[in-house]
């Protein structure tokens, strides 16, 4: 199985970025040959979307390399960051970018969305957004789970979920994904 996880997040200590790694162990764990892809969008280097810059550059050979890196994939594992109640402006860029070549960027892929964050909000905002809007973008999401508190609910020492409810409500999650 071809999992690829990320976070819609270009922080280099990306609190999503881990839960995303750790949901996608989870999911190895319980296939036969697991394939996981952990994509950082850094490796992604697009211009700020705009119709005249599309017109001038064309399609972006980035949006196209993260539609290929998606069609590629059995099941998807994203957690969502949330800046100010919405997605990153990293990620809304690559998605525009994305959209622009195939409106349909998830191409009915499998997927379970997260999100976290430090306060007890856990990101609901922009993972209520992801949601709500993931079938107009050919996402098939299975279940989604907003995680509060990260750091007091996750050791970052050894990327695992330090509480016990949170980690099954995970297992729960990636598995509806088998």
């Amino acid at each position: 199985m071809n999992i690829l996880a990320f976070a819609a997040s270009t922080s280099s200590t990306s609190i999503n970025k881990a839960l995303a790694s750790y949901a996608a162990q989870q999911l190895a764990q319980r296939v036969a040959e697991p394939q996981v892809t952990l994509l950082d969008l850094n490796q992604f280097n697009l211009p700020l979307f705009s119709e005249d810059v599309e017109k001038e550059i064309g399609q972006a050979q980035d949006a196209a390399n993260f539609l290929q890196q998606i069609a590629q994939a059995d099941v998807l594992i994203i957690s969502f960051a949330e800046h100010n109640g919405s997605y990153t402006a990293a990620y809304k860029n690559l998605f525009d970018w994305a959209s622009r070549i195939n409106p349909q960027v998830f191409q009915n892929t499998p997927a379970i969305y997260l999100a976290t964050s430090p306060g007890p909000g856990g990101a609901q905002n922009v993972l209520a957004q992801a949601v709500a809007s993931a079938g107009y973008f050919g996402a098939d999401v299975k279940a989604s789970l907003s995680i509060p508190n990260f750091y007091d609910n996750f050791d970052l020492a050894t990327g695992q979920l330090s509480q016990a409810d949170l980690a099954e409500q995970v297992v729960k999650l990636v598995e509806t994904l088998l």
